[in-house]
């Protein structure tokens, strides 16, 4: 078990990307922040958004998001997440902690509580027994994603740059922070029902790619 972790952990320290530290740089960063957070806000799976972000970037070949879950982990059902669900406090759910890599590259660290009653056996025996991601085990239910929040944990741009002007170009690659995107959500049914409660964390991986190439043209 030990081990487990261990290879779990690690397979979380994959390198920071470099990007140049300038002003540009920084701007282009943020637009593609913003970017993947709008494309994860209009589609409800974040497992097939995320293979697109990849297809996009050239992150892996070929573009394909697994599943590395750690089986040993555990997480109580925070109070609002409970509420949102329509659960009393005695209602058990089932608890997944996984990371969505793309080739090396983890972009995604999910919590993920779900109602094993409102999914069918076969859904819960294959959540129970492999890595599949969750969007792709449940998507017979045809579901949508209700987003409750969404946060950019990290701005390349100071507050009020508008008015105090961009930074400088720094001496060293862009410091990116491992955490730069949270999605808190609800996985609802065809019905209506909600199934799944979600708080995904997106990586510094997201931007493991070399910073957009500059056209340059003579005098």
């Amino acid at each position: 078990m030990a081990l487990a972790l261990a290879a779990f952990a690690g397979a979380a320290t994959a390198a920071a990307p470099t990007w140049p530290d300038t002003p540009l740089a920084r701007v282009e960063a943020l637009a593609l922040l913003q970017t993947l957070n709008a494309d994860l806000l209009s589609h409800p799976s974040a497992t097939l958004t995320l293979e697109r972000w990849c297809q996009a970037h050239h992150l892996a070949d070929p573009p394909t998001v697994h599943a590395r879950r750690d089986r040993d982990a555990a997480k109580l059902l925070p109070d609002d997440l409970r509420r949102a669900l329509g659960l009393a406090q005695d209602v058990p759910v089932r608890y997944r902690s996984v990371q969505l890599a793309c080739g090396e590259h983890v972009v995604s660290e999910a919590d993920n509580w779900y109602v094993a009653g409102r999914l069918t056996d076969a859904m819960n025996r294959q959540l129970d027994t492999s890595d599949t991601p969750f969007g792709k085990v449940v998507a017979p239910l045809r579901f949508s994603r209700r987003t409750l929040s969404a946060q950019l944990l990290w701005s390349p741009l100071p507050v009020e740059w508008e008015t105090r002007g961009l930074p400088p170009v720094g001496p060293r690659p862009l410091a990116v922070p491992h955490q730069v995107l949270q999605h808190r959500a609800l996985l609802v049914d065809a019905q209506g029902r909600p199934f799944s409660a979600l708080v995904e964390t997106y990586t510094d991986q997201v931007l493991a790619f070399p910073a957009p190439a500059r056209e340059h043209h003579g005098d």
